[in-house]
Formats: C-alpha cells, sequence, structure tokens
C-alpha cells in the first residue's frame, strides 16, 4: 500500500522572504491516493501580527492565534507525520517555500522536492486554459463548497483530497482497497452508484474567456486558415 500526505497552509502573507510566516498547517493522510481517518492540524503563533487582509481572506485573526504553540513547538509533529512520503499539495511550491522557510530558521533541512506532487499542474495538464484554483476544480468535479467561506487549511485539505481522487482516478481504486480493511486501516471509499446521468455542463463567463485566450495563443491553427 503507497502512502502519501495531502496538506496545506495558511500565512500572514505571500513571502517568506520578507517575514511571512505560517499561521496554520493541515494534513491528511492518503493510502492509494485515498484518504484515511488521520489528520494533523495545528493553529501556530507566528510570532509576529497577522494584517487584516489577510485575515479577510483565511478568516484568521490575531485573537485565534493568541496562546497557540510556535511553529518550532510543533515542528517534530508534523515532521513526523509527513515521514518519507510524497507530500500532496494545490500549488505545493507556495507551501513547500513557507514551511521550508519555517525549517531553515531552525536549522533543519529543507523538505526534499522529488516528494512534491502539484495538483494544480495535474489540474492544467488536464484542463489546459482553464481556471484550475481549488474552487473551480470543486466546481467541475460537483464537490460541495457550501462550507468554504474562507480558506480553513484543514478544510481545504479535505476538499484538495476529493479533488486529488478525480484527478487520479481514485474512484476506481476503492474496490482495490477493501482487503486492506483487516490491517487497522479506516478508508474512505469513493464509489458511484447507481447509473450514470448525462448533464449539459455550461462554461461560465472566465471560463470562456481562459479559453479564448489560450486558443488565440495558438500559431497557425487549422481552424483559423
Amino acid at each position: 500500500m503507497t502512502r502519501s500526505v495531502l496538506f496545506d497552509t495558511e500565512t500572514t502573507g505571500l513571502d517568506p522572504l520578507h517575514g511571512d510566516r505560517v499561521i496554520e498547517v493541515a494534513a491528511i493522510e492518503l493510502h492509494n491516493d485515498l484518504p484515511t481517518t488521520r489528520t494533523f492540524h495545528r493553529l501556530i503563533d507566528p510570532e509576529r501580527d497577522i494584517p487584516p487582509d489577510a485575515s479577510r481572506i483565511h478568516g484568521i485573526t490575531n485573537a485565534d492565534v493568541a496562546g497557540k504553540p510556535t511553529f518550532a513547538a510543533i515542528a517534530d509533529e508534523l515532521i513526523a507525520f509527513f515521514g518519507n512520503d510524497p507530500l500532496v499539495a494545490h500549488n505545493a511550491a507556495f507551501d513547500f517555500g513557507f514551511l521550508d522557510a519555517e525549517l531553515a530558521r531552525l536549522r533543519r533541512p529543507a523538505l526534499d522536492r522529488a516528494r512534491m506532487i502539484d495538483t494544480l499542474a495535474l489540474a492544467k495538464a488536464r484542463f489546459p486554459g482553464m481556471p484550475n484554483s481549488l474552487d473551480a476544480l470543486c466546481r467541475r468535479f460537483e464537490i460541495d463548497l457550501s462550507a468554504r467561506t474562507t480558506h480553513n487549511a484543514l478544510l481545504d485539505c479535505k476538499l484538495l483530497a476529493e479533488v486529488y481522487v478525480e484527478l487520479t482516478g481514485g474512484r476506481q481504486r476503492g474496490f482495490d482497497l477493501a482487503a486492506d480493511a483487516g490491517a487497522g486501516l479506516t478508508l474512505v471509499e469513493y464509489q458511484h452508484q447507481g447509473p450514470r446521468t448525462a448533464r449539459l455542463i455550461t462554461a461560465t463567463e472566465e471560463e470562456l474567456a481562459a479559453h479564448a485566450a489560450f486558443v488565440s495563443g495558438m500559431k497557425d491553427a487549422v481552424w483559423a486558415a
């Protein structure tokens, strides 16, 4: 059975090299790309203020992290949860960069980029020229977004796990995992029930504009002759 870990971070801003810090980290264990019930979630004292603009995005305020552990206090537990397995994230370079900056402050080695699996890159390869944010992918795969009013890291992990299942064809592997139930793992299986019904999917104005921009950049297109 192949283990990997899907994770997400929330931060005080966009640039760890200019003092921005991690304020939340969440992770979900995957086996054969399907989520188990093992999760990791911590709010973190960033040892600095959280700008109001950042709070408006993820909903986390200075009051929320007051008295929470620092990254130094949770680093061992996080690294142990990660293990030596592949690490899955959306726009993974962003999350890797922030964790690397936090680890560097502790004089610890950076995460191995060979472990990185970027779901944004997977989505762009599958849907070139289309919006591939987490929200856009959830809408495309008809995943419920009603609870996502802010960028909560643990909720984003759970949504991304569903997206990742779709991107990797994990639903079809649900049956293969039945034999692993005796190993003491509780696995969430994604299996379609009943006949499939054809649905007309209408592109949004944003998706149409992105497609038009993509097509306009093609040279010597046969339909433009």
